[in-house]
């Protein structure tokens, strides 16, 4: 097996709407990996063939295209059903990542959310009868 296209067969991480920047970094190196990530980073357009292209030309349109079609692919792979339909209906590769980069990177409702989630697991928190006070203190902390 060819050691280029065992790479491309790893499936990326799902986004399920939580821990954005840890997916976000692994997607990047993903994408990088798969040459792909200036397609999500930049916007850029396909220019149409001139007249009478020579091959580099159409090679190099294809490619451009295919770059384009491949990051958008993956991201529409690599986020669960609940975000898919959120960002279905965006036409490139960089309007979905930077919707998702607003959407869930540090917003304040998603800020709030896991602040209220901390809030609930430390009053969750109760000293058993066998524990002592030594030891609940460090599991607190």
């Amino acid at each position: 097996m060819n050691s280029e296209n065992s790479f491309t067969t790893i499936p990326p991480h799902v986004f399920d709407g939580t821990n954005y920047q840890v997916w976000a970094v692994r997607m990047e190196a993903y994408l990088d990996a798969n040459d792909l990530w200036k397609a999500v980073e930049r916007e850029y357009d396909v220019s149409d063939l001139p007249e009478n292209p020579t091959m580099a030309q159409i090679k190099n349109q294809k490619e451009k295209k295919q770059r384009k079609s491949k990051a958008k692919a993956i991201l529409f792979t690599a986020v669960s059903s609940f975000v898919f339909t959120r960002i279905m209906t965006l036409k490139t590769a960089k309007e979905i990542w930077d919707f998702l980069k607003k959407e869930y990177e540090g917003s304040e409702r998603i800020k709030g959310m896991q602040v209220l989630n901390l809030l609930r697991e430390f009053e969750m928190q109760k000293m058993k009868e066998s524990e002592t006070i030594k030891e609940y203190s460090e599991k607190l902390l």
